[in-house]
């Protein structure tokens, strides 16, 4: 392996220990001192749902848990209610795109919906500021948590 990835790589295991010991937050009771960047988990008690990585820790929870948030900001919301809403497939036409499915009032009433409830979940972060290590935790935290919601797939 090159020395180089691998002393990416080596970080991993001890962050996403450091990640998962964090005690929860909730309701957005966001520390005053948090870090600007890094990874975050979203988790229902011992159940493991999302991993997210931003450099903006507090803008970007606030995207996925605000309801004047839009589609494009709050992924994780979006994917929650494509499953509770039976729309599991992307599409990409007019119908059944991003903006057709937010027009849809019982849509956008799960979506609004999806983002309290994602409020109401454990909330924990792990500064990271170096891009590539982060892209690298992201991935490896979504892979060994076995995350449901996160997506790698290129569209």
């Amino acid at each position: 392996m090159d020395s180089r990835f691998a002393a990416l790589v080596e970080h991993l295991a001890p962050k996403l220990d450091a990640l998962l010991k964090m005690p929860p937050i909730r309701d957005g009771r966001l520390p005053r001192g948090m870090p600007m960047s890094g990874v975050y988990l979203f988790s229902d008690g011992e159940k493991h749902l999302y991993v997210g990585r931003s450099n903006y820790l507090k803008r970007r929870y606030g995207r996925h848990t605000l309801p004047s948030a839009q589609q494009h900001q709050a992924a994780f919301a979006f994917k929650w209610t494509r499953e509770r809403t039976g729309h599991t497939e992307a599409a990409y036409a007019q119908e059944g795109g991003r903006k057709w499915l937010i027009a849809q009032p019982a849509f956008l009433e799960e979506f609004t919906a999806a983002k309290i409830r994602i409020r109401a979940l454990d909330y924990r972060y792990v500064e990271e500021t170096d891009q590539n290590r982060q892209a690298l935790l992201e991935i490896y935290a979504a892979v060994v948590l076995n995350t449901p919601y996160n997506d790698f797939g290129t569209h």
